[in-house]
């Protein structure tokens, strides 16, 4: 919380380096002209993240997008092309299809310029990225959305996307929160991943985009 009482939301993506790969995901609130511009304190600071990290966007292979709010898609292209240019971009299918149905617009900010460069790859359900790496599907929050689940005899790590959202969710996860497209798909999703992790040996760990710490031990 703010010293005035107000929710602080932060707006967070994450890379992955695991072996030769450099994952990007999410890619935030964009630039200045992003289509969260209508709501959120754009321009967001991806690229000169990702220069104090010391990664170039041209060495990103692969996009993952969790869902194609407009706080998630913001740096995935920029002046209508890819930003991150050698990279494949992976959305759910039924992400895809909601995003055309409902005519959002993530279609022709982020959608249309990816297939365009041939650069958009659907997929329906889990996804191996690679091994101990893999996109797993937790709907509710939108049809389409997806986590990212990074696997080691340590422990396992997961990139949440909008799984949750507020804190009191790590404490209470059957609570709801607003601007879940499905109520009850997402509860039902969120409940069983944070109990699966929650019991695993060697424990776990939420990389999440909105809370106050960026990484949360279960």
């Amino acid at each position: 919380m703010t010293a005035g009482g107000g929710w602080l939301l932060r707006f967070r993506c994450f890379a992955i380096r695991l072996g030769n790969r450099t994952v990007i995901v999410d890619t935030g609130i964009g630039p200045a002209d992003a289509p969260a511009a209508s709501w959120a304190p754009v321009p967001g600071r991806l690229p000169a993240a990702l220069d104090e990290a010391g990664i170039h966007p041209d060495e990103v292979d692969t996009v993952v997008l969790t869902h194609l709010h407009t706080d998630h898609i913001g740096w995935a292209v920029q002046a209508g092309k890819p930003f991150f240019a050698n990279a494949r971009y992976l959305m759910q299918q039924t992400e895809i299809k909601a995003i055309e149905e409902y005519a959002s617009p993530a279609g022709p900010y982020a959608l249309d310029p990816l297939r365009a460069a041939g650069q958009l790859d659907a997929v329906d359900g889990e996804h191996r990225l690679a091994p101990g790496l893999r996109v797993i599907h937790t709907p509710g929050h939108t049809p389409g959305h997806q986590s990212v689940l990074v696997e080691s005899d340590s422990g396992a790590l997961l990139v949440t996307g909008d799984l949750l959202v507020h804190a009191v969710q790590l404490v209470a996860p059957e609570t709801a929160y607003t601007h879940e497209m499905d109520s009850d798909l997402a509860r039902t999703t969120r409940v069983a991943l944070l109990r699966d992790l929650a019991g695993r040996e060697g424990g776990a760990t939420l990389a999440v985009p909105h809370l106050g710490d960026p990484f949360v031990d279960l």
